[in-house]
């Protein structure tokens, strides 16, 4: 935040033990940065943010255990999703690479 280069996506963990959770922080977050994209995540399954995430404020959702493949295959289905909620945090890096920042 601070050199002013915005995030494409941010995974928050819905339990952090003795910290703040993935649903207070993303409404947080998201009272300063109204159209940040967050992915909630969790082991939890059942969860109902798991299930209901874009009505706590979430782009998506990625259950654990993941590995990069599933990490990959969220962000790219977020790209056209943050892009419409703010076109300047999507960039890309080059015409050679597959994600973008």
């Amino acid at each position: 935040m601070e050199s002013g280069t915005p995030f494409l996506a941010v995974i928050m963990d819905l339990t952090i033990p003795g910290g703040l959770g993935g649903k207070e922080a993303a409404e947080r977050i998201l009272s300063v940065f109204p159209t940040a994209c967050l992915i909630v995540s969790s082991g939890y399954s059942n969860d109902p943010i798991m299930s209901n995430y874009q009505e706590y404020g979430f782009s998506g959702a990625i259950a654990k255990p993941y590995d990069i493949h599933e990490v990959e295959t969220v962000l790219y289905s977020l790209l056209t999703h943050c892009w419409e909620k703010d076109k300047s945090a999507i960039r890309p890096m080059s015409s050679s690479h597959h994600m973008w920042l």
